[in-house]
């Protein structure tokens, strides 16, 4: 049996080996063999060199060199392209996701436990302990609105750290969409799914490539891909302020008939223009996010491009 890890590096070169050698301290409690799979997500510093070291060092260690910097859901599914185990598990480099959980979650998918088979088995982070906390409200509130507005259901907390059999990785790798948004495609494909639960921990080295802004663009990307309720939202706000716009307008008429006075209230009237010109604004902006997902996707670009892999 292989176990295949799929590992994303973006200027990790203080983690790689970390990494790497925290494995191997759990390899005796894994009955089976480990692939290693990194993929090089267009690094700036030394990640690519300690890779190709790795893997002069180690058979096991493979690893895909992209042309430029695509981003995780691009190096995620090339891993998983790659990936020849019975079982595919999917990390991040920075112990975030450890690997102490491995043993355990080997034991569960192959149905060494009273609860039977499962095709998955998936964490979460029960706590959001060393995290800023501005980053933490966001965090819940982005899957209490996610859960309220799509048909696919995602778990607070949930982590990209995984590992699936075969049909899942199989059902993941046929969904090519450009605009991917794994934490969407894991939840959508289905299937029966185990989630363990485990304390936030911080990074073993280095500094977050995730700013607020980009996980703010994340989230977004999530809601576009996996619900059309801003669309519906936009409809409905577009209405409204039609009725509204129609009273408003009555009122004005009678107004001036009675008080003979059409100068006064100007001021309202303009707030009431530039309340109307920016709720339009708002619904072209969200109509134009969907229609540039569109666009996107009918270019047909390579999700990837890899340089080198060994």
């Amino acid at each position: 049996m292989i176990i295949s890890l799929i590992v994303p590096c973006y200027n990790e070169e203080c983690t790689v080996g970390i990494f790497y050698s925290e494995v191997l301290k759990i390899e005796h409690k894994i009955n089976a063999e480990i692939e290693f799979i990194f993929i090089n997500d267009g690094s700036q510093d030394a990640t690519l060199d300690i890779l190709k070291d790795l893997h002069q060092r180690d058979a096991r260690v493979h690893y895909i060199s992209f042309s430029r910097n695509f981003g995780k859901e691009a190096a995620l599914l090339a891993g998983l392209e790659m990936a020849s185990g019975d079982y595919v598990a999917t990390m991040d480099v920075d112990l975030q996701d450890p690997p102490s959980l491995l043993p355990e979650m080997i034991e569960i998918i192959t149905g060494k436990n009273p609860e039977g088979e499962y095709d998955c088995v998936a964490t979460r982070r029960c706590t959001r302990k060393g995290e800023p906390l501005l980053r933490s409200f966001f965090s819940r509130a982005f899957y209490r609105i996610i859960n309220r507005i799509s048909s696919t259901q995602f778990v607070d907390g949930a982590r990209d750290y995984r590992l699936m059999n075969r049909k899942v990785v199989n059902a993941i790798i046929g969904d090519r969409e450009y605009n991917r948004f794994s934490k969407g495609i894991f939840s959508w494909v289905g299937f029966r799914t185990k989630w363990i639960s485990y304390d936030n921990i911080t990074r073993s080295a280095g500094l977050s490539k995730w700013s607020f802004f980009k996980l703010f663009k994340y989230s977004v990307e999530g809601i576009l891909a996996y619900s059309t309720l801003p669309l519906y939202i936009t409809s409905c706000l577009g209405i409204l302020m039609c009725f509204l716009s129609f009273f408003v307008l009555l009122f004005i008429i009678f107004r001036a008939l009675i008080f003979g006075d059409a100068v006064a209230g100007w001021p309202s009237m303009v707030s009431i223009m530039v309340f109307l010109n920016g709720t339009v604004l708002l619904c072209v902006g969200i109509i134009g996010l969907y229609i540039s997902k569109i666009y996107l996707e009918t270019k047909k670009r390579q999700i990837y491009i890899i340089k080198e892999k060994a």
